[in-house]
């Protein structure tokens, strides 16, 4: 039995959006990847159809929708073979900053814009020598008057170059509690002393568009700041959970999608007069993937209620990441030795699936980071 139980409204939702993403997503995906970037047009497409942000409240143009929506979302997206459509880091990382600390008339400013797509966002939390460990950003945000002065450097930034508006960490250098120190601003593009630097080079997730942003003297209101003063901390940590199951949930539908991918091929290709599926050897390989990805549907399925239900399950979520993020790449290398030479072959979409799932063992906190805080909870 099934731990999510999907409604007739559920369904409905998936059919509409894969038929969509067959459309309009997936024949683009290898342009996309040579260009290095997504064009802007698709993600107001994405937003024209409702696909954008679904747990924003209706009043500030979304459609108020349960978070289930949000998984559907990721895991249909995961079949278009492409990174750079980073929907689930826009919807269900980054607006909900905004939705849940943003006063009401930044609510009233950017949330409709990030529903349309009209606005596209990002998170500023990684430096170049900070990156799990958030309480060393070095990036300072100092007061004069009713402005704030934005000086640092942010790397890896995904969706760099096509957001809009960024949420930038930083923290007060007059305050020595890095815990205390943290804010978390609003900073829109265009803004002077915000810039851009080149797009960087990856081995996977290649239509990403990840970047260095740069803060030279960059004066932005008062007003533009998330919540309460020295807050920063603790709303990054209370949106932790939800951006790691997101990732959890990528990473377990990248598992299921490669084996799809793999099984079908297997069936097909033929070796020695019969398919390849017929021999022991991939039988085994297979049914040892099939149960793994059983094993994180149920625990995957098991936290996305308890997240829906409100419970704190941040160690089981840094449990899951881990494993998970383990699992897919696992399963993915596996698929393409399966493949034999035509897996090292770029015109095989299981090639550039295994490149894009390696990543997911390093962001939203690394696997040796969340073995820290998994340590740290039994008492080690």
């Amino acid at each position: 039995m099934d731990i999510i139980q999907y409604s007739e409204e559920h369904r409905i939702f998936r059919q509409s959006l894969r038929s969509y993403l067959q459309k309009a997503v997936t024949p683009d995906a290898d342009a996309w990847e040579k260009a290095g970037i997504v064009p802007r047009s698709a993600w107001k497409r994405m937003g024209e159809q409702g696909f954008l942000c679904p747990g924003v409240p209706e009043k500030f143009g979304g459609s108020g929708a349960d978070f289930l929506y949000s998984v559907i979302v990721t895991e249909e997206m995961v079949k278009t073979n492409q990174a750079g459509l980073a929907v689930a880091l826009h919807s269900d990382v980054v607006v909900p900053y905004i939705a849940s600390y943003a006063s009401e008339e930044q609510k009233k400013k950017y949330l409709p814009g990030c529903v349309s797509g009209d606005i596209i966002t990002a998170i500023a939390m990684t430096e170049p020598n900070t990156g799990s460990d958030l309480a060393a950003i070095k990036t300072t945000a100092r007061e004069d008057g009713n402005d704030i002065v934005i000086n640092g450097q942010k790397t890896f930034i995904s969706n760099g170059i096509n957001s809009d508006l960024v949420i930038v960490a930083a923290r007060d250098p007059e305050i020595e509690n890095p815990y205390k120190a943290i804010d978390l601003y609003l900073v829109e593009t265009g803004t002077p002393g915000f810039d851009k630097g080149k797009q960087i080079e990856k081995i996977g997730w290649h239509s990403q568009d990840t970047s260095e942003l740069y803060f030279t003297d960059c004066r932005i209101p008062r007003a533009n700041r998330l919540g309460d003063k020295g807050s920063g901390f603790v709303m990054l940590m209370e949106k932790l959970q939800q951006e790691r199951l997101m990732t959890v949930i990528g990473a377990l539908a990248g598992a299921e999608h490669v084996l799809d991918m793999t099984i079908a091929y297997c069936k097909e290709r033929n070796a020695f007069g019969r398919p390849i599926a017929k021999f022991q050897n991939t039988q085994f390989e297979i049914a040892e993937m099939a149960t793994e990805t059983k094993l994180g549907r149920n625990f995957a399925e098991k936290l996305i209620r308890d997240h829906v239900e409100g419970n704190n399950v941040v160690i089981e979520v840094c449990m899951a990441k881990c494993w998970m993020t383990e699992m897919a790449f696992r399963v993915a290398d596996r698929c393409l030795q399966l493949f034999g030479g035509y897996g090292y072959c770029e015109e095989y979409p299981i090639a550039r699936a295994w490149r894009d799932i390696r990543v997911m063992r390093i962001f939203a906190g690394t696997n040796e980071i969340m073995k820290t805080v998994i340590a740290k909870s039994m008492g080690l």
